[in-house]
């Protein structure tokens, strides 16, 4: 048996804590993920509340869970976006940005989860913002590739330096991944971040309902205002 062959008992704990979490997706697609209970999943599954609590010890090690899933769902299919060869600068942002209209169509529960209002009380554990990383990643390589060279240190006459390009050169942290990225490109991908996260939310939520207008459209013009030079 190799090191990473599972035992019969390590086989049913996960199919068990998978059950629990696929049950817990249905319980926040209902009620919303402030409602989540472990002791009506434990009703749904035929089991008592301590006997769920060895998988999961309370609330928010679950909700960690389907958040980590949800992260790794992304991340995973940006990166698959955004690897060598699969195009770069400005039409791979535009190529990103469909990856995350699907991705956030085909579980409107699950975009939420994790860009949505924070759960009360709850509080994400620090590996959650390494797999988020990840994400900003791959958007900040696209836009790195996307804008010009960063220019010389010698200013235009007649031209004040940009105040927020000013400090997003001392407010980078976020962006760790590309410590040489020019504030252009931390500007660009703060850009697709907000617009399209802004458009997707209102759309997810409803709120273009009885408007008359196509949000896919709208996410199509913003998505080329941002892909054009």
């Amino acid at each position: 048996m190799t090191g990473t062959t599972k035992t019969p008992r390590e086989r049913y704990r996960q199919q068990v804590r998978e059950e629990v979490k696929e049950k817990a997706r249905q319980q926040i697609a209902g009620s919303g993920a402030s409602a989540l209970s472990l002791n009506a999943i434990a009703k749904q599954m035929g089991m008592s509340g301590p006997a769920l609590y060895r998988y999961f010890a309370n609330r928010d090690e679950l909700i960690t869970e389907l958040i980590r899933d949800a992260y790794r769902s992304l991340a995973d299919a940006f990166i698959a976006a955004g690897g060598p060869g699969e195009g770069a600068g400005r039409a791979g942002l535009a190529e990103l940005a469909r990856v995350l209209r699907r991705w956030a169509l085909e579980d409107p529960h699950r975009y939420f989860l994790i860009y949505g209002t924070p759960v009360p009380g709850y509080h994400a554990p620090q590996d959650i913002t390494a797999i988020s990383q990840e994400l900003m990643a791959v958007l900040l390589e696209a836009c790195a590739a996307a804008v010009p060279p960063a220019p010389g240190p010698i200013p235009t006459p007649g031209t004040e330096p940009d105040p927020f390009d000013g400090h997003l050169a001392d407010h980078r942290e976020w962006a760790a991944s590309h410590p040489d990225a020019p504030p252009s490109a931390l500007r660009l991908a703060l850009t697709f971040w907000s617009r399209l996260h802004g458009v997707l939310s209102l759309e997810l939520a409803g709120h273009f309902t009885g408007m008359g207008l196509d949000p896919a459209l709208l996410f199509d013009a913003e998505v080329d205002r941002i892909a054009t030079p």
